[in-house]
């Protein structure tokens, strides 16, 4: 079973550079125990644009942003937090970058939609409504 990105284009997408670095490590950290997620990840990763430390990154999906979106293959909304994988806790909307969705969303922005291959081999599509900073949550 394995994540695979669509044969659709991939949308830009753009990281702060601390969460780059960290996202880095994660993905190394996880080949071993979660192969095809974190090789999603890392693949995420290496197409990202860094951005510079004067850019706010507040129009993207960062770590610790609220992301709305919109499911398009069920047509069902979701508000969730990306967080990295020791703060995840889906009952409370914080999601890991260590999930299928997680790695999807990182680094988007407002009306951009990305779309990937399950491990089950489902074609899934996903679009950005609303990203919102939430500079006091621990990412």
């Amino acid at each position: 079973m394995s994540t695979q990105t669509s044969t659709q284009p991939l949308p830009p997408i753009a990281l702060r550079p601390d969460d780059r670095a960290k996202l880095e490590q994660i993905a190394q950290a996880n080949f071993s125990r979660n192969p095809d997620t974190a090789d999603y990840l890392a693949r995420e990763i290496e197409r990202a644009r860094v951005l510079a430390p004067d850019e706010a990154g507040r129009d993207f999906v960062t770590m610790g942003s609220w992301v709305t979106f919109r499911d398009e293959t069920t047509g069902r909304t979701r508000r969730v937090m990306l967080v990295y994988p020791e703060h995840a806790d889906v009952s409370a909307g914080r999601i890991s970058v260590l999930t299928p969705i997680g790695a999807a969303l990182v680094g988007l922005s407002k009306g951009q939609s990305i779309a990937w291959t399950t491990p089950s081999g489902e074609e899934r599509s996903l679009t950005i409504l609303e990203v919102e900073a939430d500079d006091a949550a621990a990412a």
